[in-house]
């Protein structure tokens, strides 16, 4: 009788287990109907808790899967939703949204061979559905933009790449591959901000993205942040010890870091030679690394102007500025240089470009001083005329004046009398310039305006009128001197007295 009870009792137990069972899936579908509701009102969290509720009450429903696998794609959680599409169906392959969903998730993680086979299943499945032509149409074509990418990537078209990746991220939003490419090239064509961007994106949503950590690792070592960069490099190759790139940009930033301050070190101790040694074989790491080759550029500019070789550090300069358009102190070595060669127009036109960009009192003179020089050029130089420095005494310039009038005077009979009237007429015109270099060279007042570049004419001299012959007569006229007369229209000989 005991052990008949206890039997009895067992049986009993099994009846509620068989009931519970139906019950559960009645209990399933009314959470799915819930689940359906939120997620026609696009509460997709609320939707994402009830077909979960669904699955736990029946777990080999495959549309349950199907349908949090919608919600999750929805969630932008498209690993997770790939899980539920290939369970959804593992348990029946005759589920085509099951397959679509699973092509869907495939597609945006960027896996686009395996979305081929997913939409291809699905069109065995239903040959005439539409979705499933447009999506194998869309996988293709992302296929096609990778593989146009990858030969760019090569060629370093990099501007090709970017436009190949935002055209396959509108079908793989996911896809984190796409996103570093993107970002890499976007680093490459020195579009710092962008790339920096995308990799934080991806670093918020998984912090141990060697990838990602290489791109910001990228940006700050472009961006001449060297020191910063190589951190995001070390913690790369943490988490990726083969990760090639980061391995060969760590490398080139600890390499260019020690030779652009061994460079500073010896031009600071005045070694000039070993410093311009040392930016040249730092220019020779990375040819990539626009911003500090600009600096490195300018900085053997520098030397090259202390070493005095004016045209190799203008041509250091114009190479710092072609990389870094903006680098204002570049435009000001190399307007220095051009003021040093006496290149005023160039001078002013970077001066102009330096104070267009920073309007200060400084770099306001410099560009005043370079227009004064550039306009002193233009003028007749008085002291080249002469043969003089520009600190001659006033002796030094008498004695000058005396030296070029003979030179030049047409009168000269030893000289000019068996020449052709084109040479007497430009020993007229020289003759005539040696008397105006005097005139303004001898008188302290027109001397001081003359050297400031101010306007001579504001004194009432007229060049035009003035007459060379006077000059002259007062140097070499009279007792003990030259005498000269006229032996033709303005001609003359000399006779001494």
């Amino acid at each position: 009788m005991a052990a008949a009870a206890e039997c009895d009792v067992v049986m009993a137990a099994t009846e509620p287990e068989l009931l519970d069972d139906a019950e559960a899936k009645r209990e399933a579908e009314t959470f799915k109907e819930q689940g359906n509701a939120y997620y026609a009102k696009k509460d997709y969290n609320e939707a994402y808790n009830y077909y979960t509720k669904a699955i736990d009450m029946c777990p080999k429903n495959a549309s349950y899967y199907g349908n949090r696998a919608a919600t999750l794609m929805m969630l932008g959680r498209f690993r997770e939703a790939l899980g539920d599409a290939q369970q959804s169906v593992r348990l029946d392959d005759s589920f085509v949204r099951g397959h679509l969903r699973e092509g869907k998730c495939h597609l945006s993680l960027g896996n686009a061979m395996a979305a081929c086979r997913s939409f291809q299943r699905a069109l065995e499945l239903d040959h005439k559905n539409a979705q499933a032509q447009q999506e194998f149409k869309n996988a293709n074509a992302v296929m096609e933009y990778e593989k146009i990418a990858e030969t760019d990537f090569e060629k370093r078209d990099f501007r090709k790449v970017v436009f190949c990746m935002d055209r396959a991220l509108e079908f793989a939003p996911a896809c984190h591959r796409f996103k570093i490419l993107k970002a890499e090239c976007l680093a490459m064509l020195g579009r710092y901000p962008e790339a920096q961007s995308v990799a934080s994106d991806i670093l918020r949503m998984d912090s141990t993205n060697a990838d990602a950590l290489y791109v910001r690792g990228l940006c700050l070592y472009y961006e001449d942040c060297i020191e910063k960069a190589v951190q995001f490099f070390v913690q790369a190759l943490r988490m990726a010890p083969d990760h090639e790139k980061a391995c060969i940009a760590c490398r080139n930033a600890k390499a260019l870091k020690a030779k652009k301050e061994d460079g500073n070190k010896a031009f600071k101790e005045g070694n000039y030679k070993l410093a311009y040694e040392l930016y040249t074989e730092a220019l020779g790491i990375d040819p990539n690394n626009i911003k500090t080759n600009a600096k490195l550029y300018c900085n053997r500019g520098t030397v090259n102007s202390k070493l005095r070789k004016l045209d190799d550090a203008i041509e250091d300069c114009t190479n710092a500025v072609k990389l870094d358009d903006t680098y204002i102190k570049a435009y000001l070595r190399r307007a220095q240089c051009y003021m040093d060669t006496e290149q005023y127009e160039e001078a002013v036109r970077d001066y102009e470009k330096v104070y267009q960009t920073e309007k200060t009192k400084e770099h306001k003179q410099l560009l005043k001083n370079a227009q004064l020089e550039l306009k002193k050029s233009k003028r007749k130089d008085y002291y080249k005329i002469l043969g003089v420095d520009k600190n001659a005494s006033e002796d030094e310039i008498k004695k000058a004046y005396r030296k070029r009038a003979l030179m030049h005077h047409p009168g000269r009979v030893d000289r000019h009398s068996g020449a052709s009237a084109e040479v007497q007429k430009e020993e007229e015109k020289k003759f005539k310039e040696v008397g105006e270099a005097f005139t303004i060279l001898s008188d302290p007042k027109k001397k001081t305006r003359y050297d400031s570049g101010q306007d001579l004419d504001e004194e009432g001299m007229n060049m035009g009128d003035f007459d060379p012959n006077n000059i002259f007569k007062a140097f070499f006229g009279g007792p003990g001197g030259f005498s000269f007369e006229a032996s033709g229209p303005g001609s003359f000989f000399f006779q001494f007295g």
